[in-house]
């Protein structure tokens, strides 16, 4: 496997229930994520669109920062599932003195689809460049799922305002053609797309778009049965074919375990993001 990073590690598997969401929240507040100490994430919510999901919740850590992660939730591209899902995750990325920009987006069922999901994280992103004192030399988008799909995908943008660094994909829906052949998500990338997955989609699917500019570090439950972990084997044997950055870690566990904060799998990607800063 050429370039390829494969790692067992023990981890804690994450009940299905993490995938539970409750209402889109569009005012500051606070959110404790679970284990690591019952972390406390204070955030302030920062809109770039009109629309109730075009917002994200900003969280600085004390001290300099690292460098700044966007935070893209999963979800199968669905509106019943929201940035509450990242919230976790900021809470540790913060302790790790990193930025967090929890990101939310139109999703199927909310107004989203193609294009409008990916303008939104196109626009999300480049909302960055207008935070007061924030440095923007480092940013690394960071997704599970469907986030790990749109978070390899803001990368390849071309003349975005605020670059894409490095990206982090946790279980990423890579290839939408396969994807969509197999019917993952119950058929959940027809319904993003609009239609079928093939060539003409080009422009939204990351297995289509190799090689990218930028590092890409994927991490994949050897046990998951939602995403299997061929998407992530076949897009980095596609990308380092081609000349790019990127490695897999594979770890056992399933879908959830990336998104553990507690489990052994969020160290290592913890490891990889300060690996990419």
């Amino acid at each position: 496997m050429a370039r390829r990073q494969v790692l067992t590690l023990g981890a804690l598997g994450l009940a299905g229930s993490a995938l539970g969401c409750g209402g889109t929240p569009v005012t500051n507040g606070p959110s404790s994520g679970p284990d690591r100490g019952h972390l406390s994430l204070n955030y302030r919510t920062v809109r770039y669109g009109d629309h109730p999901s075009q917002y994200a919740e900003l969280t600085r850590p004390s001290g300099r920062p690292r460098g700044v992660v966007v935070v893209v939730h999963g979800g199968f591209w669905k509106a019943e599932y929201d940035l509450s899902l990242g919230r976790p995750l900021a809470a540790s990325l913060v302790e790790e003195g990193w930025v967090a920009w929890n990101l939310e987006y139109r999703r199927v069922g909310d107004g989203g689809g193609t294009p409008e999901t990916f303008d939104d994280v196109a626009a999300g992103t480049d909302r960055l460049a207008d935070v007061a004192g924030l440095d923007t030399s480092v940013v690394l988008t960071l997704g599970h799922s469907a986030g790990g799909h749109l978070a390899t995908w803001a990368a390849g943008r071309r003349g975005a305002a605020v670059p894409v660094t490095g990206v982090v994909s946790q279980a990423g829906v890579l290839d939408l053609v396969q994807a969509d052949r197999e019917g993952l998500g119950d058929g959940a990338v027809r319904r993003l797309l609009g239609h079928p997955a093939g060539p003409e989609d080009a422009a939204y699917d990351p297995a289509q778009q190799v090689p990218l500019d930028v590092p890409v570090r994927c991490v994949h439950g050897t046990d998951d049965v939602v995403v299997p972990i061929e998407q992530s084997r076949a897009y980095v044997d596609a990308a380092t074919a081609a000349g790019a950055d990127a490695t897999l870690t594979e770890v056992d566990g399933d879908h959830f375990v990336v998104i553990d904060p507690a489990s052994a799998a969020w160290e290592q990607t913890l490891r990889l993001l300060g690996d990419l800063a």
